[in-house]
């Protein structure tokens, strides 16, 4: 590896950046002369600065990322890639691929011999990061001294002798200890390896009377993917709760915590919650995966004449747009979506959330905090101040916030929130519940935006059939009418038998026209709303489900289920 010229010494950065004053340079540099050992070396055991303070120097010396290894979760097919003898003897391990190329943890960025191995037994041109000595000795430890899947990892433990007794469960030091051990780990780290790698978007660990259950949900439904020993519970629960920070010696409230993991090439944040239940305490992880998120509004399965409406709603330089649904039906993915595609620096855009999902380039966003007293009104209150064009809310929860909103959507602001409802004329119903007056309502909504999540059929298993007369039916198809050919998912292990792959939106979108604001001055309900406005073209979400059927995208059964018919 070629040294430019003019590249800064190890020292020199360490001074510049206040880690040690040039004294101790000096005398670190003398020791070195004495001993032989290299001056990072002297540095560390001299205690000047830690092995992660000289990682970062050589980072910036060689002009290399810096990695911090115990946020890294590696795929165990990457670790087949370098033997056991070879990574030891170098202390390098392989964290991810980035085009056609290896990337390998290193301490040592200058150890060509160590690239030329890795390049030979891999067959891949490999590209160095710089961390610490400690941290590559311990993945190494980690993912080399335990092989095999999670069954093979439980086995392990039952040679490993890491029995928690039933009065130690209330020592904090025992429970960290344990929760550090390599199996422990492992466990962890496959369950939200698998997670990702599957497209979950949530972790059940629910500890049983006899097993400790793992569940995941992928595609809105939730799947059991193991069952663990019962008796490493308390030690699974530790382990992620050292991740987000929480107290593992409170077992008896609910604890909310927040970490950050690096899969591959993808930086995922997992918002983790435990509530104690009469077995243990059970953990649920929400996996926000940012590789994932969905910024371009074409690609999220709108109707081409709905993405219009909603393009031209976003638009307008005031006004409320609402993007409605129950949980779990996508109104985050949309409202994040809608915000980029209006995101500009000539905009002054400011959201208040909670939480702050995924942070988006120029955009303000606040984060709520009740315990300090930062609430969606107090934080809508000040934004208000600071001279917004747009505001989005994450979501109106009580009176007060839909007042604050509705007033700055009427003084020339655009603002864009989300609301629990069934569908988008019930949405109306909903803040007329707040106490909110109609007048209000229709002076300042100018779309809703109803949707839910419908699974996909499954690509690798999808076959053509014939519909029957009661399907037919369902569709909307008259007797007599040509009969179209639909697609069902056969089943296979792609996925897990279940003949669907994937979930895309189906959408509703409600316009506030003249004849839909005249229903809602009347105080008229959800079903003479949706009336109104189907005689201006309103398609409901059913029709979108059942133009999905038609494109050979999903089944009748899942629309059935995601949406009911309007009568």
């Amino acid at each position: 590896m070629a040294i430019g010229k003019q590249r800064k010494r190890i020292g020199e950065i360490l001074v510049d950046s206040g880690l040690i004053t040039n004294a101790k340079l000096e005398q670190a540099i003398e020791e070195g002369k004495r001993t032989g050992l290299r001056l990072g070396n002297v540095l560390v055991d001299s205690g000047y600065v830690s092995e992660e303070d000289i990682s970062r120097a050589l980072s910036e010396q060689f002009k290399m990322p810096y990695v911090l290894l115990s946020n890294v979760i590696i795929d165990p097919d990457l670790i087949k890639l370098i033997p056991e003898v070879i990574a030891r003897k170098h202390k390098i391990i392989p964290i991810t691929i980035e085009e056609d190329r290896l990337v390998v943890a290193t301490f040592d960025p200058l150890n060509v011999f160590a690239m030329d191995d890795i390049r030979k037994v891999s067959g891949k041109d490999v590209k160095p990061v710089v961390c610490s000595e400690n941290s590559i000795q311990q993945a190494i430890d980690q993912h080399y001294s335990v092989k095999g899947d999670i069954d093979d990892i439980v086995m392990k433990l039952d040679t490993a002798d890491i029995d928690l007794m039933t009065d130690e469960e209330d020592v904090p030091e025992v429970l960290e200890k344990i929760a550090g051990e390599t199996p422990i780990i492992k466990i962890v780290n496959m369950i939200i390896f698998q997670a990702i790698r599957d497209k979950a978007s949530d972790i059940h660990i629910e500890p049983q009377e006899d097993v400790l259950r793992v569940r995941m949900r992928i595609d809105g439904i939730l799947h059991e993917i193991s069952k663990l020993p019962r008796r490493i519970h308390p030690a699974i629960l530790s382990r992620i709760k050292i991740l987000g920070n929480l107290d593992i010696a409170e077992k008896r409230i609910s604890q909310d915590g927040r970490f950050q993991m690096q899969v591959g090439t993808s930086d995922v944040d997992i918002r983790l919650s435990t509530l104690p239940t009469i077995f243990g305490e059970k953990a649920v992880m929400r996996i926000l995966d940012k590789s994932t998120m969905m910024l371009n509004i074409s690609d999220l399965g709108i109707e081409e004449e709905s993405k219009n409406t909603i393009v031209n709603m976003v638009q307008k330089p005031y006004g409320m747009v609402l993007i409605t649904g129950p949980t779990g039906s996508g109104k985050t993915t949309t409202v994040y979506t809608v915000l980029n595609k209006i995101n500009s620096l000539s905009k002054n855009i400011v959201t208040v959330e909670d939480p702050v999902e995924y942070q988006l380039n120029i955009i303000n966003q606040v984060q709520v905090n009740p315990k300090v007293g930062v609430t969606f009104a107090d934080s809508l209150r000040t934004i208000l101040r600071q001279d917004p064009d747009i505001i989005m809310i994450g979501e109106i929860r009580d009176k007060e916030t839909a007042e604050i909103a509705i007033n700055a959507a009427l003084t020339g602001h655009l603002v864009i929130s989300t609301l629990h409802t069934n569908d988008a004329a019930g949405t109306i119903s909903r803040l007329l519940d707040m106490e909110i007056e109609p007048f209000l309502i229709s002076s300042s909504i100018i779309c809703v935006v109803g949707q839910r999540l419908i699974r996909k059929i499954c690509n690798s298993c999808k076959v053509p059939f014939t519909p029957d007369n009661l399907l037919l039916r369902n569709l909307g198809i008259p007797p007599g009418s040509p009969v179209p050919t639909l697609y069902k998912g056969e089943g296979c292990k792609n996925c897990r038998d279940t003949g669907y792959k994937g979930r895309v939106g189906i959408y509703e979108v409600l316009s506030i026209n003249d004849a839909v604001r005249h229903e809602i001055l009347q105080r008229a309900d959800s079903s003479t709303i949706r009336t109104a406005a189907m005689q201006k073209g309103f398609r409901s979400l059913r029709d979108a489900g059942v133009a999905k059927v038609l494109e050979g995208v999903t089944t009748m059964e899942e629309v059935m289920q995601a949406t009911q018919e309007q009568v």
